[in-house]
């Protein structure tokens, strides 16, 4: 029984690990570490990370936004779409906006989706219900592939910028393992949204 599971879990290991790579090598040439090689599109697509407890921005997503305006200031894009969840007391497009303000983004360059609530929804909701068709993903390098990949998937013309650059409160090693891990499975669960699940472009709102 031991050596099953072994085997099994061996199996596993092999069929991640092909899985990222393979992911990762389909995405490459479109990721990004320069914002001036970033080709130009019409808008930035930023991916939410999540608040702190008291609602404030978290550094993760604040490098996020910060890497967005740059490439709207640089010129690389017209407009932020941004992206995360909101409920009662929770609004994090609304954070995003406000700290993209505080960095010199006019409010009226920017749109708000409120219903990223993972990375699927938000690639989806960018071309069903934005009309987006060129975009630029902004986020950390660990996730730009698998963005890519569902943005493929689609029908989004997308490149990323790895928002790796700022660290207003510095990463925790901890934490930063955790993300990695987390995205092993979390290529799963995109493979199968891409080509199992309920890609149907049919929301209206």
């Amino acid at each position: 029984m031991l050596i099953v599971a072994l085997i099994v879990g061996l199996a596993a290991v092999v069929f991640l690990g092909g899985l990222r790579l393979w992911v990762e090598q389909k995405c490459r040439d479109r990721v990004y570490d320069s914002l001036k090689d970033v080709p130009p599109r019409p808008i930035a697509i930023v991916l939410g990370a999540g608040l702190r407890p008291d609602g404030s921005i978290t550094p993760v997503l604040a490098e996020r936004v910060a890497t967005a305006a740059d490439l709207y200031h640089a010129g690389a894009v017209e407009t932020l779409l941004l992206s995360g969840a909101r409920r009662p007391g929770y609004d994090e497009p609304g954070v995003m906006r406000d700290y993209a303000v505080c960095l010199g983004v006019p409010r009226e360059a920017t749109l708000l989706d409120p219903k990223g609530f993972r990375t699927y929804e938000t690639c989806r909701r960018a071309r069903e219900v934005f009309g987006v068709e060129q975009a630029v993903v902004v986020t950390q390098r660990f996730h730009t592939a698998r963005s890519l990949y569902l943005c493929d998937a689609l029908g989004i013309d997308a490149v990323a910028i790895v928002a790796d650059g700022k660290k207003p409160d510095g990463f925790f090693l901890r934490r930063r393992i955790v993300w990695e891990t987390r995205e092993y499975l979390a290529l799963v669960r995109a493979v199968w949204d891409a080509n199992l699940g309920r890609v149907g472009l049919n929301e209206s709102s």
